[in-house]
């Protein structure tokens, strides 16, 4: 078990600072990886987006979307869009890092901004955007998964029952790959399947699949 500030030492060594600097201009957006601690564990929280949506309706994940050209950085991005997707405050979370990014099935280069908030956040979903939002222990991502394999690498998929709502999701794609990076290096612990990558030194592995799929543009 981590506490939140071994957590927070962790994850920031993994920061990716200027490391991506040389890729070329490409679209991007970023996600929002919330954290934070219940019961003595660290939990994530997610979103199940609208089933109106044009794209990924229907879908686990967590808050994000496209820059806006108003937004400074891959940060202002994710903190945005959180504040428009469920109500989270940018003050209201302690930004921690920014994780490797990746290619999306849609061609946007996603960057991961992980984040701690309080436990007492009460999210208040756009319902144009979001129809629940959930918790989820961080460590269910490092335990066995429904997963298969793909020209990249491994698939990973999901089943969660939420326990307060007695609903059920299915976690799967960029957002379960996600979730399994942040709990690997948080927790700091190999994950019982084959994620794809090493948990110490994550970074050749999504180097080498975000140059793949640079390639192929």
């Amino acid at each position: 078990m981590r506490t939140k500030e071994e957590a927070v030492a962790i994850l920031k060594s993994f920061d990716i600072g200027n490391k991506f600097s040389y890729l070329p201009v490409l679209p991007k957006a970023s996600v929002l990886i919330p954290l934070l601690v219940r019961s003595g564990r660290l939990h994530t929280l997610m979103t199940l987006r609208s089933s109106e949506l044009r794209t990924n309706a229907g879908e686990v994940c967590f808050p994000g979307g496209k820059r806006d050209p108003s937004d400074g950085d891959d940060v202002d991005t994710a903190l945005r869009e959180a504040e428009e997707e469920i109500g989270l405050a940018p003050d209201g979370v302690q930004v921690v890092c920014r994780l490797f990014p990746v290619m999306s099935k849609s061609g946007l280069l996603v960057t991961p901004v992980v984040g701690f908030i309080e436990e007492s956040f009460c999210p208040r979903p756009n319902p144009a955007e979001v129809s629940a939002v959930f918790t989820v222990p961080l460590d269910v991502f490092i335990g066995k998964d429904h997963g298969a394999h793909g020209m990249l690498g491994p698939l990973n998929s999901f089943h969660y029952e939420d326990p307060d709502s007695g609903s059920q999701y299915h976690i799967w794609g960029l957002t379960a790959m996600f979730a399994i990076l942040v709990a690997a290096l948080a927790l700091k612990k190999k994950p019982e399947f084959d994620a794809g990558f090493d948990h110490d030194d994550p970074l050749p592995f999504f180097q080498q699949v975000l140059h793949r799929r640079i390639c192929k543009l």
